[in-house]
């Protein structure tokens, strides 16, 4: 059984740990593999994702498809927010996604994501006390290894305890 919570807990210290965590990430999201995305890093509340520039990620012009960049954005923050709020408590659905392209990625790019303890106090834990759901925006920005700004993402999640969900799994 992979055990993804204490695997990304020991991927926050250890290069060995986190390879095997983007081993079984390849595996248990298929949609993702043919990316190569990697987790080049992992904290407590962020994350980066590695893009590889290669052909599987190429649109027309040889740049990385504006879907791969997508994807990425939604992959670091539904990362960060199960690794801090945990999946056996929560669920963590996608309910809609928005993109601006700011520049073309035409080399390895990097999606970096934060929270802060404060922020995920103040939108989820606390409005969960009342409300059965809550819908958080998370920003979510990209940039090409030479530090180029190529796009912003706001990535929402509808969050609810499992408890609260009236749909079978």
């Amino acid at each position: 059984m992979f055990d993804t919570a204490t695997l990304m807990a020991k991927a926050k210290t250890s290069k060995k740990h986190l390879s095997l965590l983007n081993f079984g990430l390849a595996r248990m999201i298929p949609f993702n593999k043919p990316h190569g995305f990697r987790i080049k890093s992992l904290t407590d509340f962020g994350v980066d994702i590695h893009i590889p520039y290669k052909r599987a990620n190429f649109n027309h012009i040889k740049g990385i498809h504006a879907c791969a960049l997508a994807t990425a954005s939604e992959y670091s923050t539904g990362l960060v927010l199960l690794n801090c709020l945990g999946a056996k408590k929560y669920r963590v659905i996608m309910q809609k996604l928005e993109m601006d392209y700011h520049y073309q990625a035409k080399m390895e790019t990097t999606v970096s994501f934060a929270i802060s303890q404060e922020w995920l106090q103040k939108e989820v834990i606390t409005p969960l006390e009342k409300n059965e759901a809550v819908v958080v925006c998370c920003e979510v920005k990209a940039h090409d290894k030479e530090g180029n700004h190529l796009t912003t993402g706001r990535i929402y999640w509808q969050i609810k305890e499992w408890s609260k969900v009236k749909t079978k799994v």
